[in-house]
């Protein structure tokens, strides 16, 4: 039915002299992604690109496009010659395959090729009354139609669509440094890792375990949800690094006042996280952080913690509300798996009342009592790193979706 995927960049290309970086680097990442498919062919310019699926399941290819930060939007294409005739007849099958029954619609032209007689309303005007022929029970209307007919007419061919299905945005994967993820099994860390990743950043993920505290299926919601994350980077592969935290809680939990419980917590998992980032070059901390959500996130919690590191800390939710933390959470099929109900590190050992508007002096005071420094150098020593794939546990087949219906 389609012959071709047309693919459109978004922010990428307001990057002037840069764009050429961003260009090559979603080439890549296209060609890569789907160099398994043996029959597709490529066709680009600077601001399109074409798949031409030659006999290709367009649902399986589309699946993978999901996963490419950078593609702005795409549209199952036919190709057509430039002439009224066929654009209409290509165009009267494509409504027809979509089991319209009495709709409204209009044609829409984009007219790249300037060689052509006719204006784009020209166009768009000829071909609708041509269809009108053909499927006499559609009746067109310009300003509120049910669905729009899509003519790309452009030098390097002419192009007929029904949708514009939105990609995941963002930048090309690769092109925004590389980061480490503080991911726990909960909702909001894994979405901070996708919108990091839509940004264009390579991440690695560190997780802090506190077994016999944290159970085993604690463990095993984080090694999925970092599969899953997996998905959505340049190679289909993410390191997750294991921190044994066990001693370093009981240490805090034994001498410090217990209202400082998770502010001394905090501190200690940044104190890691900035030495793996110095010794692995990593040049950002991601995390899940969301204003006010819980005593750790304050702003003056905030401040106090992150006074371990001058490594920068992204924080993509820190004004989210939650219920839009959940949707990403759904759309990236990673909410089900962070509801399993098994306790992590951040939620074993919650005092009744903590903090929530800590002073740097007091919080200091507390540590010179604690004295972990050598647990937290025991516990990088310790750090154990897992390979995972996407392509390992998460098959990247077509799903039911609605997203090619109009």
């Amino acid at each position: 039915m389609y012959d071709l995927i047309l693919i459109r960049y978004g922010e990428m290309t307001l990057k002037k002299k840069n764009y050429k970086i961003f260009l090559d680097k979603i080439i890549h990442n296209i060609k890569n992604k789907l160099s398994h498919f043996n029959n597709i062919k490529f066709e680009y310019t600077n601001y399109r690109f074409y798949i031409y699926l030659n006999g290709e399941d367009y649902k399986q290819i589309t699946n993978i496009l999901d996963t490419i930060s950078g593609i702005s939007s795409y549209s199952l294409c036919v190709k057509c010659f430039p002439d009224l005739s066929d654009i209409a007849e290509k165009g009267a099958k494509l409504i027809k395959n979509m089991n319209y029954q009495r709709k409204s619609f209009k044609v829409e032209t984009k007219r790249g090729d300037k060689s052509f007689p006719l204006t784009s309303i020209e166009i768009s005007q000829q071909v609708a009354s041509l269809i009108l022929r053909d499927l006499s029970n559609l009746m067109v209307d310009v300003h509120n139609p049910d669905f729009t007919l899509s003519v790309d007419l452009r030098t390097e061919g002419t192009y007929i669509f029904l949708n514009h299905i939105l990609g995941m945005q963002g930048y090309p994967s690769g092109t925004g440094g590389r980061g480490l993820l503080m991911i726990s099994g909960g909702i909001d860390s894994p979405v901070a890792g996708y919108l990091a990743l839509k940004k264009g950043l390579k991440l690695e993920a560190i997780h802090f375990y506190s077994p016999p505290y944290t159970s085993d299926m604690s463990l095993q919601k984080v090694i999925e949800l970092t599969e899953l994350l997996a998905k959505y980077t340049e190679k289909g592969n993410i390191k997750l690094l294991i921190v044994p935290f066990t001693k370093i809680q009981l240490r805090i939990q034994e001498r410090a006042d217990e209202k400082y419980l998770i502010t001394l917590m905090r501190r200690a998992m940044y104190k890691i996280a900035s030495t793996v980032c110095k010794n692995e070059h990593y040049k950002a901390i991601i995390n899940g952080e969301s204003i006010g959500q819980v005593a750790s996130q304050t702003v003056e919690s905030m401040a106090v913690i992150n006074e371990v590191t001058n490594i920068p800390i992204i924080r993509p939710l820190v004004t989210s509300e939650k219920n839009d933390i959940i949707s990403i959470s759904k759309k990236i099929k990673a909410y089900d798996i962070s509801i399993r109900p098994y306790e992590d590190c951040c939620t074993v050992f919650v005092p009744i009342h903590p903090i929530i508007k800590p002073r740097l002096k007091d919080v200091i005071k507390e540590e010179k009592i604690l004295q972990i420094d050598d647990l937290i150098e025991e516990a990088i020593e310790n750090i154990e790193r897992i390979n995972l794939s996407c392509f390992e546990k998460f098959n990247i087949m077509f799903e039911k979706s609605d997203k090619y219906n109009i």
